[in-house]
């Protein structure tokens, strides 16, 4: 006896056939008792630094980031925060090949809770505007960027990956 469950699954699969979507093969691994294996991606490994300090990557890369610098937006900037922490960051590519700038990942974290980048054009925070270009072997690149920071002092982590599957990520620490 089929259940309208059954038929139904039958019809968007028949559905799916006809409208010419590809099909899909999944391969799941399993573990000893025939379970599905859960494989997590590997957790890229933390490097701490103080501000002012680099790092060396293991694809030639270096990465330099400054104290920060404290500075109130002006009211063209987004998001709106009454105070930000501004960094010069450095990018050196010592390794065999160009480097993509756009591979870059910066992210920053206030007392442990996100913080959003800053724009603001009137004081020259602007991101990365040279993100499409490549850094050649030899050389490197300094870009500003701004985080929106609370009104009092607290403690911030900024932190960069030169690609999306780096294993390593560079966390700098401090007050700001």
């Amino acid at each position: 006896m089929r259940t309208p469950r059954h038929v139904l699954a039958a019809a968007a699969l028949i559905g799916l056939v006809a409208c010419g979507a590809p099909a899909q093969t999944a391969t799941v691994a399993r573990n000893e008792a025939g379970s599905p294996a859960v494989q997590a991606a590997p957790v890229p490994a933390q490097q701490v630094l103080d501000f002012g300090g680099q790092y060396r990557f293991a694809d030639g890369i270096t990465i330099s980031v400054s104290t920060p610098k404290s500075f109130q937006p002006s009211v063209s900037a987004y998001p709106h925060s009454d105070r930000a922490a501004a960094f010069e960051i450095a990018v050196r590519n010592d390794g065999p090949q160009p480097y993509r700038l756009s591979g870059l990942s910066v992210s920053a974290t206030v007392a442990g809770t996100g913080a959003k980048q800053l724009v603001d054009p009137t004081q020259g925070y602007s991101g990365i505007v040279d993100a499409g270009k490549d850094v050649p072997t030899g050389r490197d690149v300094r870009f500003t960027l701004a985080f929106a920071v609370p009104v009092e002092p607290a403690e911030l982590k900024l932190s960069l990956r030169p690609t999306a599957t780096s294993a390593v990520v560079a966390v700098y620490c401090g007050a700001a």
